[in-house]
């Protein structure tokens, strides 16, 4: 399952630069110029709520078993692809291709556990990103146009155009996706299922894009209504998002008044 408020997990400390021995550093390479980030060690989580039907939070030291969940889930989403599969970069190689997919991935991944909600189920068979999606990764110059000139603007622009005043108090679902070994075992629904019960009881909208045509009739039994198609355009052929909200539901009150 694929798609595109703010919790209650606070940011964890984290700087980009060179390493030092006190730190756990990461090193990767992106558009051939090599860069790391400093990993500090996590600070305890303000009062998360409860968790249920073995969902869990991924801590920063688990982003790139999270990571490469979803890089195996969207590893033939048109959209993930959208940014790598450029004509500047058709000298790479599929291998080549899929490390800048795994890395874009885990730096997406990362910023969500530092500003917002990463969540699991099972041994990483499914994850979950709400939150805001603001990174400045490096991508081709024509990947670059993609993603800042195109794909940035377009989600922005959308999303305010959709919820209005609502737009930063809602829940925000980036990605949900499971690989091909947990499918079937009903993880998506517990990780939507629990992003919907905290949206609700605070009377939230959750807010998605949708990049799988086959995906806005599961989301509509949890509640979505689709809203609008917008179009990816500079690769040739429109790529389509289907924007999706979900109104909040009223929580009974207790004793049933």
């Amino acid at each position: 399952m694929a798609s595109k408020t703010f919790s209650a997990v606070p940011p964890v400390a984290c700087r980009f630069g060179e390493p030092k021995s006190a730190m756990k550093t990461t090193a990767i390479k992106i558009n051939d110029v090599p860069a790391s980030f400093r990993i500090f060690k996590q600070k305890p989580a303000a009062t998360v709520p409860p968790l249920a039907d073995g969902v869990r939070v991924v801590t920063a030291a688990e982003y790139e078993q999270a990571a490469a969940c979803l890089a195996e889930a969207f590893g033939e989403d048109d959209v993930a692809r959208y940014f790598i599969d450029v004509p500047d970069r058709d000298h790479w190689t599929e291998a080549e291709k899929w490390d800048l997919h795994v890395e874009i991935m885990e730096y997406v991944t990362y910023a969500h556990i530092l500003k917002g909600l990463v969540t699991t189920v099972g041994d990483f068979e499914a994850v979950a990103l709400c939150g805001m999606w603001r990174l400045n990764y490096r991508l081709s110059p024509e990947g670059k146009r993609r993603f800042f000139d195109e794909f940035l603007p377009l989600l922005h622009d959308t999303m305010h155009t959709t919820l209005g005043d609502r737009e930063h108090e809602a829940w925000y679902l980036v990605y949900i996706g499971t690989k091909r070994s947990g499918r079937g075992k009903g993880h998506a629904r517990k990780l939507i299922e629990h992003v919907t019960k905290l949206a609700d009881g605070e009377g939230r909208a959750c807010y998605l894009e949708s990049s799988n045509v086959a995906n806005p009739p599961i989301y509509r039994r949890f509640g979505f209504e689709a809203c609008r198609t917008i179009q990816l355009q500079r690769g040739g052929r429109n790529i389509p998002l289907d924007i999706m909200v979900r109104e909040p539901v009223a929580q009974e009150k207790k004793g049933g008044k």
